[in-house]
């Protein structure tokens, strides 16, 4: 079975099978009853569909749904996402990394379609059924609210690394982005890395250090580092690490802080444990901006006690 055999009622039969009741009726909104329950017949009639059909034709409901609902037409259109045009598909799928399913569904929309497939084939199948049903349960967005998402998207594109970074092994200048980002959008970016560009997340790691990775240093770095840290700091840092790593911490410090340290009792909200852990983690890139410690020796096991 192809897809170019298919009816336009096949299409919608298939599309009802893989988005189920629930989301084919808010999709599926603009059809009357009569409609709604032939296309539900024939999806009960149709069986054996492979996958890859299924998702050819899931992708070509998603593309022209979510061009309708978000691109501008015409000659005197404005074009809040023409920045989107100077960036490659990789820097334009980190751009997206972590943003919501109808911001996704959004930048998608004001790619070509050769564009949209690339972009499009680097989510996750969880994320692009997202997009779909947050696509169906919202209204159509007003011209005000798509030039806002188009603003903070091409000022956070001003922080990418130049598309060449991504393809030849740029894992310094990558690291430096990452360097300038909150805890929690580094760390997902990073993960996303490690799982599409495993020789580009090893690059990335000889010049990107993590909260966790502290822990992994010889003890004599680590203890400049912390040492030059509020104990308070320290203490909130800590809440949620594993009571043999901050043992080992603490005991690397001086032995009159190591007598003045108390951990946090009780629950911490994650901003405060988030915000010591930046502090340190900005201790971290000053010493190496310094020259107090080099990230690419310690972590390629170069730098030893």
């Amino acid at each position: 079975m192809s897809d170019a055999a298919l009816t336009g009622l096949d299409k919608a039969a298939i599309l009802f099978q893989v988005l189920g009741d629930g989301l084919s009726v808010t999709i599926f909104k603009e059809l009357d009853d009569a409609q709604l329950r032939q296309v539900r017949r024939r999806a009960r009639e149709i069986t054996g569909v492979p996958w890859e059909v299924r998702r050819a034709i899931l992708e070509e409901f998603y593309f022209g749904f979510l061009t309708e609902k978000f691109r501008e037409t015409g000659e005197d259109s404005r074009r809040p996402f023409a920045f989107l045009d100077k960036l490659s598909d990789a820097q334009v799928a980190y751009l997206i990394l972590g943003e919501s399913s109808v911001v996704m569904a959004m930048v998608l929309a004001q790619l070509a379609p050769e564009r949209q497939m690339k972009v499009f084939e680097q989510l996750d199948q969880d994320e692009r059924i997202e997009a779909l049903t947050a696509l169906g349960e919202s209204e159509a967005m007003n011209l005000e609210a798509v030039v806002s998402v188009a603003g903070n998207l091409e000022e956070r594109a001003r922080y990418l690394p130049k598309g060449t970074t991504y393809e030849r092994g740029g894992g310094e200048k990558l690291a430096g982005m990452l360097n300038g980002m909150p805890l929690d959008q580094a760390t997902l970016y990073l993960g996303k890395l490690g799982q599409e560009n495993p020789e580009l997340f090893k690059e990335v790691k000889r010049y990107y250090i993590t909260f966790d990775d502290i822990f992994k240093l010889p003890d004599g770095v680590m203890r400049d580092i912390l040492n030059s840290v509020e104990l308070d700091d320290i203490a909130m840092a800590m809440k949620g690490v594993d009571e043999a790593t901050v043992d080992r911490a603490i005991g690397v410090l001086p032995k009159k802080k190591q007598a003045m340290f108390e951990p946090v009792e009780g629950p911490a909200s994650k901003r405060d444990v988030d915000g010591a852990r930046a502090k340190i983690m900005a201790q971290v890139r000053r010493m190496q901006t310094d020259g107090e410690i080099n990230v690419a020796d310690i972590l390629s096991g170069e730098v030893v006690e």
